[in-house]
């Protein structure tokens, strides 16, 4: 039985097939163990940007070796030799025979610097699907203290690491991926949420006053179409100047066709008539869980685009800041809800004429409650 001289074959058919950037590492040492002098044109490439470990720690052996004479390294394998010992510790895999593997796959020294291009995207593919990850992860940690305030600096962090790919890549007119999404079955709401905007629109109907400052809340935040319905009502009525109580809530979901047979007079009256605590309390709640919800689905996107090997470096710095995009609008009304309250002005000294006279009730009654 005759054996294949191809030396990209593999003979063990149980192992999977080395993805392409696995061929483009090799080609690029055997390109530089030929050349070893095409070593500074390749100062962009790291060895952590290796797939293979053992690429990655002869790759930087070849970098702390001295380079050799050209003619000399012809005919004599001792830089390869040296290279080889001072990668084995990192590496005691590596053999000689491995390098003249290396040698063997790559006649095309000329196309080092192509070589070096490939596999720094494909390290930018797994580094962008890492933080990916992260941002998914840290969204969805429960036993974070402070989930919301973590889950935007991974996203930082995330947003920074584009712009750094983008200053590495030479910048093109770049087109979004084509990568198809995964079909996601629709979430249900946990009951937790469910009784938080319960609470909302039942407190928020006996405290009206409080959703002129609550602007940052938006109907998309909720779970429950319903709830964002009733929402839109309470809004609208403060809007209008016009009373708020659960009887208006009624006649105004009414108008907008919001009773129906699974849904009556009395309970949406009920739904709207147990206020707990504040209202700008369950609304942070609310928008923090929207908050958390987005971001993990914008981890969820930039994942499957890394995921995908059809896209390029371009589409992937496209497609995540794109991505990333969709999370700044809530961010910032997300920001806007945990302010701080900015500081009253002071109010003027009276005249010693008023001051005499002494305040008017009101005024008085309204220092008292301060």
């Amino acid at each position: 039985m005759s054996q294949s001289t191809d030396p990209y074959e593999d003979d063990l058919d149980d192992l999977p097939s080395p993805r392409p950037v696995h061929y483009a590492e090799q080609s690029l040492l055997g390109a530089l163990l030929l050349d070893p002098h095409r070593l500074p044109d390749i100062r962009v490439l790291g060895a952590e940007q290796f797939s293979n470990h053992a690429h990655g720690s002869l790759f930087q052996a070849m970098r702390m070796v001295p380079l050799p004479d050209p003619e000399a390294h012809r005919s004599d394998p001792a830089w390869l030799n040296a290279v080889l010992a001072a990668a084995r510790p990192q590496a005691p895999g590596l053999t000689a025979s491995y390098l003249h593997t290396l040698v063997q796959v790559c006649p095309w020294p000329q196309h080092a610097p192509a070589y070096a291009r490939m596999i720094q995207s494909d390290h930018a593919r797994r580094t962008l699907l890492m933080h990916a990850q992260r941002l998914a992860q840290t969204a969805t940690d429960a036993t974070l203290p402070n989930r919301a305030v973590t889950t935007l600096a991974q996203a930082d962090a995330l947003a920074q690491f584009l712009d750094t790919l983008s200053g590495q890549f030479a910048p093109h007119p770049g087109s979004l991926p084509r990568t198809a999404m995964p079909t996601q079955p629709t979430a249900r709401s946990s009951e937790e949420a469910l009784d938080e905007e319960r609470l909302l629109l039942a407190t928020a109907t006996a405290h009206p006053a409080a959703l002129k400052d609550m602007r940052w809340l938006q109907p998309d935040d909720f779970t429950q179409p319903l709830h964002a319905a009733l929402w839109q009502c309470l809004t609208s009525l403060v809007h209008r100047a016009e009373p708020v109580d659960p009887v208006t809530v009624l006649w105004e979901a009414q108008h907008r066709g919001l009773l129906a047979d699974d849904l009556a007079a009395s309970d949406l009256m009920a739904l709207v008539s147990t206020p707990v605590g504040s209202a700008e309390y369950w609304g942070e709640r609310i928008l923090q869980r929207a908050l958390l919800t987005r971001a993990c689905d914008v981890a969820t996107r930039i994942a499957t685009y890394a995921e995908d090997p059809a896209n390029t470096t371009h589409q992937l710095i496209t497609g995540s800041r794109r991505a990333l995009a969709d999370l700044t609008a809530l961010r910032t009304r997300w920001q806007r809800s945990t302010a701080p309250a900015p500081p009253t002005t002071p109010r003027a000294p009276r005249s010693p004429a008023v001051s005499r006279a002494g305040p008017p009730l009101r005024a008085t009654a309204a220092r008292a409650l301060r």
